[in-house]
């Protein structure tokens, strides 16, 4: 079986130190594939003289190229040819230039083990029916957003007796539901099934405002849950500690700081970040994480801030096995967190400011302006 696989299908899911060697072996079965296949990719390497069998050791991982997710906003690569790909994910909202990244089969088979093992380790998975709030967009033909592909598999989790959207399709565009929700939210809490609030944390806080201007308190039956994800984006000058976001789920839906779990994650990385009972996003196997210097991109150590770097040998169809995103992070000491998991974890900061940038969750946010505020 080829490193590649067998990364993959490792089932220590935070085994860091454990495959240390087989990740290295994974990163260049993976490089030399794409160093073959994708004359892009190729040319990019060549350029900075860097070659796969130069990848021997794990500090070698440092030297590997990185593809800047903005750039992939105005150069597409493959590897494979455009009719093998299985699946395709794009990272916009309404406006902006979107990256679209197609899934090879072989891709698809090994993230779902991947992912099964991760939701698995986080509780997340659940056979008792549960009523869903869904704070994003309503699944639509012509949206294609990773955001709202993630969100709409998170309500897979548990089996749905309903869902209600924040945003419903109008077949060319997305309306608000604040009256929709409301409702059934209200139903939702009154009913003995459990109550499962999947969207961005920005919605969820002003949701949680919401009520607290209406002096509304709502009791959630036991086992609901928060699942968060996609930052605060365009929001970001209203953004609050979590420690505030907690008060006020807890005051205003009975909802404790152990039922709220987050998700870090670009669709130009396909592996998930999900946050631990510390609220700290810890490395899994599956990807290995570095923080680079703004200014010269060089490695820097625990604690210090940086580029995001996120390093994975899961796809075969595009050269994303390392992408630098334009999130400000901070790589931390697995020890430092105290939940007992020693991965190493990160701290998501902010985004570094370089213009032209439009993520999903600002484009259904622009939507949510002077509405939800």
């Amino acid at each position: 079986m080829s490193a590649h696989r067998q990364l993959f299908f490792q089932k220590q899911v935070y085994d860091i130190p454990g495959t240390d060697e087989l990740f290295v072996q994974a990163v260049k079965e993976n490089v030399e594939w794409h160093y073959k296949n994708c004359f892009e990719y190729r040319k990019i390497l060549n350029g900075q003289r860097f070659f796969p069998e130069m990848l021997k050791t794990y500090e070698d991982l440092y030297q590997l190229p990185t593809i800047p997710t903005l750039y992939l906003k105005q150069q597409r690569m493959l590897s494979i040819p455009e009719n093998r790909l299985r699946f395709k994910s794009t990272t916009t909202g309404t406006t902006g230039k979107p990256v679209e990244v197609g899934f090879d089969s072989g891709a698809m088979v090994l993230g779902f083990s991947m992912l099964t093992k991760m939701l698995k380790r986080h509780g997340l998975v659940s056979w008792r029916p549960a009523n869903y709030l869904m704070l994003g967009y309503q699944p639509a033909r012509h949206n294609k957003m990773g955001a709202a592909r993630t969100a709409k598999g998170a309500s897979y989790l548990a089996p749905a007796l309903r869902r209600e959207y924040a945003l419903l399709d109008t077949g060319d565009g997305y309306a608000l539901n604040i009256e929709g929700i409301s409702k059934a939210l209200l139903h939702y809490s009154l009913a003995s099934a459990p109550v499962r609030i999947i969207g961005f944390p920005a919605y969820f806080y002003f949701l949680l405002k919401k009520l607290e201007q209406e002096e509304t308190v709502l009791k959630l039956p036991e086992r609901s849950l928060v699942i968060l994800g996609g930052g605060w984006k365009q929001f970001s000058s209203q953004k609050v500690e979590k420690e505030e976001l907690y008060r006020l789920a807890r005051e205003r839906l009975g909802i404790g700081e152990v039922q709220i779990k987050e998700f870090f994650g670009v669709v130009e990385h396909n592996v998930p970040y999900i946050s631990c009972e510390n609220h700290h996003f810890h490395v899994p196997a599956f990807s290995r994480v570095v923080i680079r210097d703004i200014n010269t991109m060089a490695p820097v150590g625990y604690g210090e801030p940086g580029l995001l770097n996120l390093i994975t040998p899961l796809l075969k169809s595009m050269p994303l096995v390392s992408i630098v995103t334009d999130d400000l992070a901070i790589l931390r000491e697995g020890q430092e967190c105290g939940c007992g998991n020693v991965a190493p974890w990160f701290e998501i900061l902010g985004r570094s400011g370089l213009p032209g940038i439009k993520t999903c969750a600002a484009g259904a946010g622009s939507l949510l302006e002077g509405v939800l505020i």
